[in-house]
C-alpha cells in the first residue's frame, strides 16, 4: 500500500524523472531524503508490483525515426509466447506483446512496435521479424503511426 510519502515520490516523478546525471538525487533533494532512499524505495515498490517499471521513453521522431509501425501477427497460439520473447529482444523493437484475438475481424495476437527512418526501412524489419516467426506465421499487417500520441505513466490524482 502507497503512504503519504510514497504519493509525494510518485507526485514529483510523474512527468518524468528530471534529466539530470543523478536523477534520483534530485529526486530525494526536493524530498529531504538521499538519492539512495528514493532508489531503495521505487526498488520495493517494483517489487511488490505496486510499480511496474521504470524506464526512459525516447522522442522516435526527434531522433530521426519517423516511420514507425505497429507490426500485427497471427501466430500459432502455442509458439506466440516463445516467439514473442524473441521477436521484444530484436534491437529495432521498442515493445512486443500478446493480445487476444478478435475474430473474425482481427486475427492478429502478437503486436511489435517497430521504429524506422523510412516505411521501407520499416518493411525490411518486417521480413527480419517473419523470418524470426517461420512456420508458426499465419499472416501479418503493419499500422503506421499518423500522429504523436502523449505517453504517460502512473498518475495520483
Amino acid at each position: 500500500m502507497l503512504d503519504e510519502f510514497d504519493r509525494q515520490r510518485i507526485a514529483n516523478t510523474q512527468s518524468g524523472l528530471p534529466l539530470v546525471p543523478r536523477p534520483f538525487e534530485a529526486v530525494g533533494a526536493t524530498l529531504g531524503i538521499s538519492g539512495e532512499a528514493v532508489r531503495e524505495r521505487f526498488g520495493q515498490l517494483l517489487q511488490s508490483g505496486l510499480v511496474r517499471r521504470i524506464g526512459a521513453v525516447p522522442n522516435h521522431y526527434a531522433l530521426g525515426y519517423t516511420a514507425n509501425g505497429m507490426s500485427v501477427w497471427d501466430v500459432d497460439d502455442a509458439k506466440v509466447d516463445e516467439l514473442g520473447a524473441k521477436v521484444g529482444a530484436l534491437e529495432f523493437v521498442s515493445h512486443c506483446y500478446r493480445r487476444p484475438r478478435r475474430l473474425p475481424d482481427w486475427p492478429y495476437n502478437l503486436f511489435a512496435m517497430v521504429h524506422a527512418r523510412s516505411r521501407e526501412e520499416v518493411e525490411a524489419k518486417r521480413t527480419e521479424i517473419r523470418s524470426l516467426l517461420g512456420a508458426a506465421l499465419c499472416a501479418g499487417d503493419v499500422l503506421y503511426s499518423t500522429r504523436i500520441l502523449k505517453k504517460t505513466g502512473l498518475r495520483l490524482g
